[in-house]
């Protein structure tokens, strides 16, 4: 019994039985049972708990009747299918029927029994085959029972083009169909006659590599019909034969995107065939060919583009595979949209999309007395001072009113607590018991803040602060005046969906203020100040290492260490239902796992840019280009000269309040009066 299948409908086409059919010859008969007595055993020692898919051209033949048969007993899951009479359906009634032909998603093994032994049955059941996306599941096992002229015809028919485990039973070349109606007829006394001599089976295989990487045909067995029960061990492929691939030749389609991959052109013309830098897709096939035993023939893309949907179609790399021109694209990224076409793994880290920024610079020196406060602590501290000489005020006053004791006035007060911030009291503290507890406190206070204030003023003027460069993109949207580039291509894809459908209102303002420039120009951008360049870190790295980085490792750039993935990985694409797909997958996983590919990820990076800076024939002890000598300048001083001019204003208010009351005698009669002594 097959057991661990889920129960789903059965799809059985029934009709009316002939009577010659019920009437058949023992022999003819027993050749029926027989062969589906050998189908019974590979079911049982080969695909216990599979769900079986049966697909006929009429379920009255002999092999199909006891097919169902051994089904009905042994499978609790399995669906039996007339090719022509679903063919006839329309396309609604079809698709309908083709959901539930290979179970749902809990199904975990698949099995397809082909009766092909009616006479013109082969073209409507490998139609049928071809229709219900066989190619699309690589895994599923196909066992054939058929005439022996038509092994080659069906084993490496296209629909079976990425099938892994196909059998083929052949037996002796009767007439598995219904005989004439007339018991007596000649026809009928041959089948007799050639059924009781016909006993051999002739079991074929598909092998997936053995022609110099291409499908063919094996024999692999010679069964017997009355002997005891065969063995079955041998009939289909273990995994250990799928590691070698027998010089399969791939066709690869690249883009040129760094580190993941780098290539140069073999000519000018579009799609033409590349050879591969060093890169990660370079190391990674490097590794895979030799020991898959396969080699690849690798063409850049036409187009330059990953492509897109456009009604049904797909343009670009996914437009070959759709039509299945290519078998792996390099490097790709997984898409709701995409998966329809192909199968995708991730093999690399997937590089995150970072603005780029000046470094942080000396914050200027004029600021170094005020900076050692928050500005709201400033404030606080005003406030602090003007309620604390109003509370001594008010105390004084009341005291004064009802002792008759002579007040203090409000300025007086204001500038005692002022002198006792700057550690500067006066001698004169008040007389009265509130008054000198309301001093006490604010001693206390001043304390408290005068210290803290002496302790950060001494750090920040031996350390000089640094200004914050944008390190998130919560960042750029909140400064004033600033801008901010990525590179056209960045618009363009996934990249470019990521930040046009995206819901969030910060992601929405970076693209609705993102300005198209190239690498060169972005940076130079950044370098004027109040920029920053939107790029991929991996790429922008190389960029500013190789050009804008001395020997001291010294660079003008900060590049942020918060970033956003807009896609998960990046990997290989392989088109859909490629039976190498999971090898492929296995040997990356393990790679990974190992840390071999973070660790060529970082060499790769090291080793492009010791080459640029190599044949940009750059000084090994040379400075960066528009480093110069540190000189003080007026960005250093400008403080002084900011109080030198103060100065300057306020002496020459005074002057023109001078030369108004010298030269203007009512105002000099007014003034003299008011500052007459007191006689």
């Amino acid at each position: 019994m097959l057991l661990g299948c889920h129960i789903m409908v059965v799809v059985v086409v029934v009709s009316a039985v002939p009577k010659a059919v019920q009437e058949v010859s023992g022999s003819m008969e027993q050749v029926g049972v027989d062969v589906g007595v050998m189908m019974s055993q590979v079911l049982e020692h080969h695909l216990t708990g599979c769900h079986l898919v049966l697909v006929t051209t009429t379920l009255h033949l002999y092999v199909s009747t006891s097919v169902i048969r051994h089904m009905g007993v042994r499978v609790e899951a399995g669906v039996a299918v007339e090719a022509g009479w679903m063919l006839s359906q329309d396309q609604l009634t079809q698709d309908h029927l083709l959901q539930g032909l290979w179970g749902d998603i809990r199904t975990t093994c698949r099995a397809l029994i082909l009766d092909l032994t009616a006479n013109n049955s082969a073209d409507s059941v490998m139609k049928l085959v071809e229709v219900a996306g066989l190619w699309q599941r690589s895994g599923t096992v196909v066992v054939v029972v058929g005439k022996r002229a038509g092994v080659k015809a069906v084993l490496l028919h296209h629909s079976l083009r990425n099938t892994l485990h196909a059998l083929y039973l052949a037996p002796h070349d009767l007439t598995f169909h219904s005989p004439p109606r007339s018991s007596n007829s000649r026809l009928r006394k041959v089948l007799e006659k050639e059924a009781s001599v016909s006993e051999r089976v002739w079991v074929y295989r598909r092998c997936l590599f053995c022609n110099n990487g291409e499908a063919d045909v094996q024999l692999i067995q010679d069964w017997n019909l009355t002997s005891p029960p065969q063995h079955t061990d041998e009939l289909f492929f273990n995994a250990e034969r799928f590691h070698d691939f027998m010089g399969l030749k791939m066709k690869f389609s690249a883009i040129r995107y760094f580190p993941y991959n780098d290539y140069t052109p073999d000519s000018s013309e579009p799609g033409s065939t590349v050879t591969l830098k060093d890169c990660l897709d370079a190391r990674l096939l490097s590794v895979l060919e030799p020991a898959l035993n396969c080699s690849s023939e690798i063409r850049a893309q036409s187009e330059r583009a990953w492509g897109t949907l456009e009604d049904g179609q797909f343009t670009g790399m996914m437009g070959e595979f759709q039509r299945e021109e290519i078998d792996i694209g390099m490097p790709t990224a997984p898409a709701v949209e995409r998966s329809v076409v192909l199968d995708n793994f991730g093999a690399y880290q997937a590089d995150v999309v970072c603005p780029v920024s000046l470094k942080p610079t000396l914050l200027p020196q004029y600021l170094s007395l005020i900076r050692p406060f928050a500005g709201e602590l400033w404030g606080g501290l005003l406030l602090s001072v003007l309620a604390w000489g109003v509370v001594m005020w008010l105390l004084q006053n009341a005291w004064w009113w009802v002792t008759g004791d002579r007040g203090v006035k409000f300025s007086t007060a204001l500038l005692y607590g002022w002198a006792v911030l700057l550690e500067r009291p006066t001698s004169n503290p008040p007389v009265n018991d509130s008054g000198r507890l309301l001093v006490g406190w604010w001693l206390v206070f001043c304390l408290v803040v005068t210290t803290g204030y002496r302790s950060s003023l001494i750090a920040h003027l031996t350390v000089q602060g640094k200004s914050q460069p944008p390190e998130t993109y919560e960042d750029l949207v909140s400064l004033d005046n600033w801008k901010w580039g990525t590179q056209s291509w960045m618009l363009k894809g996934s990249p470019g969906q990521y930040f046009s459908r995206h819901t969030d209102p910060v992601v929405q303002e970076i693209n609705r203020r993102m300005e198209p420039l190239t690498a060169t120009e972005g940076l130079h951008k950044v370098l004027e100040g109040r920029n920053s360049f939107i790029t991929p870190r991996f790429y922008i790295t190389v960029v500013i290492d190789s050009h804008y980085t001395d020997s001291y490792s010294q660079s003008p750039f900060y590049i942020s260490k918060t970033g956003i993935k807009i896609i998960a990985a990046f990997g290989w694409s392989f088109r859909k239902g490629a039976p190498y797909y999971r090898r492929f997958h296995q040997m990356v996983l393990r790679l990974t796992d190992a840390g071999i590919i973070q660790h060529w990820t970082d060499d790769v990076i090291a080793r492009r840019v010791k080459e640029n800076r190599a044949a940009a024939a750059l000084d090994p002890i040379a400075t960066l280009s528009n480093e110069k000598e540190m000189v003080l300048g007026m960005q250093h001083m400008q403080g002084a000269f900011y109080l030198l001019f103060l100065g300057c204003g306020l002496v020459i208010l005074i002057l023109l309040m001078e030369y108004i009351v010298q030269y203007h005698p009512r105002l000099n009669k007014t003034f003299a009066i008011t500052t007459r002594p007191e006689e």
